[in-house]
């Protein structure tokens, strides 16, 4: 009884747990839960695709145009072709400045591991000097490191096949055509040449004023100096482009079109190339300038500053070593003397400013004076000494120009207001820059009462400093003091001069050849305007300057021409005497009086005009007229001098001496 109890019990108990596990199972509700669950499933998917398509609409449709420009982006390149820099040839068609292809070796820095270990295993490929190496060096410190740097230019046939063989060696390196400048005359010319270099930030400044950055693109020089520098624009020409189908390495696959670059203009300049050759081997081992003018067109038919410096130096990009003997010699090679030199003209303004005299009515040509030796201003007891001791006797204007005396213009300066002078000064160009067709040109210094008050302004001054003194008039009476002229500005003036005073703007480019229609642009020859004085007293002074080589302070230069020339020897102190004896031996040679000669040719019909200066060479008789000499004999009688011009080494004329 007991056990069928137990037994009973176990069974309801199994049976009851059955029964409890049905009741918390409910299929119907389970169903329920899964299709919830499938249906929020479906619909998360079925949102899912629906963005996705679209998504996939909007790209294909929406923004169909976009993304197919930027996939034909990806699979074409756009290559930049540089264009051949225009041709500079002198006025009989020498050239002067080409461009030409070869190949380079470059690098592309950002695509290196280790720079120095890929130029070292290029060394056992190509020959890299150290110069080569420092080159690279200086142009990766000034450039970003993802563009493409030369390591070595102008490669041989011969290594650029050695290089195409190991070029999967070495990725990031590889050999590009580009295009170089020359200069087959080295020196010769150089400042009127000028040179391209690399562009710097202040470079692509100017040329996005030009809004012409496009054209830049692919172009990694560009005109510095010069002509190459006044006449970028022109010389540039009109860069091309190439469409590249490239793969997913990058490379080139196939041209899909080409535009061709359009090479820039061709300049001929108005400078004799042989003329100006003569002139710089004139000059031989000396310092100083030279201009010569063509007085009936303003041509600029030489244009000399000694010492020069070759240009190729800096067509690749100049070396430091080169550079620092460039920019440290106390020569200072790259100072462009005729138009960035400010000299004191010595003697050579006195024709100028007696011809002033004639034009103001303040002198008459047959106006004598006596010259006692010096002049003393009233009131004071320094003397102006004369040029020769015990003065010339009495003299007229014409020999006051012929024997360059002092005493004479003392007394005009004397007689005349400095603002006076200042205006007709200024009417033959003088404190005013010419307008030469080259970037640099200084005014130089033509003072007046105004000029001075100007340049002493500053706090440091004292009113007695902006103040013009007398004393101040004597000294420019004679081309001292203050006064400093440009040799372009005196050899514009002399040839305005021997022109019956038509001045013309002196230029170095003479005509323009468009690279496209081959049309020629000729640079304008109209006058530039004409002297406000009589034809007369032009006379005067040019009857006086030929006897200056007659008989005068250039006869000794000019014995046994074969042509008569006018001209003016000047003589300009350095530093002041201070009323010692001058004895250039005694002198360090770069304390010496700069030597002057302005002279034209032939005296009847001048077809050239010179402006000459001999940095410390001394007296303009000695240093200066013997130049002039050589450069109108090569010029007017196809005479080609043996060597550089002779410093004449004996007594000069009496109407020449240390204070000229």
């Amino acid at each position: 009884m007991a056990a069928r109890r137990l037994f009973s019990t176990r069974r309801r108990a199994s049976g009851g747990g059955a029964y409890g596990a049905a009741e918390l199972r409910n299929p119907e509700r389970e169903l329920a839960r899964f299709r919830t669950r499938l249906a929020v499933a479906f619909g998360v998917v079925l949102i899912a695709f629906a963005a996705l398509i679209g998504r996939f609409a909007y790209l294909q449709v929406a923004r169909h145009d976009h993304f197919r420009t930027l996939a034909e982006t990806n699979r074409i390149a756009i290559v930049p072709i540089a264009p051949n820099r225009g041709v500079i040839t002198d006025r009989n068609g020498v050239v002067l400045a080409q461009s030409f292809s070869a190949y380079t070796l470059e690098l592309q820095p950002s695509r290196l591991s280790d720079l120095d270990a890929t130029i070292d295993a290029l060394a056992g490929l190509v020959e890299i000097t150290p110069r080569d190496r420092k080159r690279f060096r200086k142009l990766f410190e000034e450039s970003k490191n993802f563009e493409s740097l030369p390591i070595r230019t102008r490669l041989s046939d011969e290594e650029v096949a050695r290089f195409a063989a190991n070029r999967y060696r070495f990725p990031g390196v590889e050999i590009k055509a580009r295009l170089f400048r020359s200069y087959p005359f080295g020196e010769v010319a150089s400042h009127v040449i000028g040179y391209i270099g690399r562009i710097t930030d202040r470079d692509l400044v100017r040329i996005a004023s030009w809004d012409e950055s496009a054209d830049y693109k692919g172009t990694d020089t560009i005109g510095k100096v010069g002509v190459e520098l006044t006449y970028e624009r022109e010389l540039h020409g009109t860069t091309g482009i190439e469409e590249v189908e490239v793969d997913a390495a990058g490379r080139a696959v196939r041209t899909l079109s080409r535009t061709p670059p359009v090479s820039g203009d061709n300049l001929r300049l108005s400078i004799d190339i042989n003329l100006q050759a003569a002139a710089e081997a004139a000059f031989g081992a000396r310092r100083g300038a030279l201009v010569a003018i063509e007085p009936a067109s303003g041509d600029v038919l030489a244009f000399v500053s000694k010492p020069g410096y070759d240009p190729n130096l800096f067509v690749e990009g100049i070396d430091p070593a080169s550079w620092q003997e460039l920019n440290e010699s106390p020569d200072k090679p790259l100072l462009n003397r005729p138009l960035r030199g400010a000299y004191p003209p010595g003697s050579t303004i006195k024709p100028f400013l007696a011809l002033g005299a004639l034009a103001s009515g303040r002198r008459t040509p047959t106006q004598a004076f006596a010259d006692p030796g010096y002049f003393q201003l009233a009131g004071s007891s320094h003397r102006f000494r004369d040029d020769k001791k015990g003065g010339h006797g009495i003299v007229d204007m014409t020999k006051a120009i012929v024997v360059s005396c002092d005493t004479y213009f003392y007394l005009l300066a004397n007689d005349t207001d400095v603002d006076d002078n200042w205006r007709f000064m200024s009417s033959l160009g003088f404190g005013h820059r010419t307008g030469i067709d080259i970037e640099g040109e200084l005014a130089g210094v033509l003072p007046s009462r105004e000029w001075k008050r100007q340049r002493f302004a500053g706090p440091q001054y004292r009113e007695e400093h902006r103040k013009w003194y007398l004393g101040d008039s004597i000294s420019a009476g004679i081309g001292q003091g203050y006064t400093a002229f440009t040799p372009v500005q005196l050899a514009h003036a002399i040839a305005t001069i021997a022109n019956d005073g038509v001045a013309f703007r002196p230029h170095l480019v003479q005509r323009i050849e468009d690279a496209r229609t081959r049309e020629v642009r000729l640079v304008e020859r109209e006058p530039a305007y004409t002297l406000a004085v009589k034809p007369g007293h032009l006379d005067v002074i040019r009857k006086a300057l030929v006897q200056v080589n007659r008989e005068g302070t250039g006869a000794t230069a000019f014995r046994g021409a074969a042509y008569a020339s006018g001209g003016k020897t000047g003589t300009a102190q350095v530093f002041s005497l201070k009323g010692e004896e001058y004895r250039a031996h005694k002198i360090d040679e770069r304390l010496r009086d700069h030597a002057w000669f302005i002279a034209y040719a032939p005296a009847d019909r001048p077809a050239i005009a010179v402006a000459v200066l001999v940095e410390n060479g001394g007296f303009g008789a000695k240093a200066a007229a013997p130049i002039a000499r050589q450069v109108f004999d090569y010029y007017l009688l196809g005479l080609k001098a043996a060597g550089p011009a002779p410093m004449f080494e004996g007594p000069l004329p009496d109407d020449e001496d240390a204070s000229d």
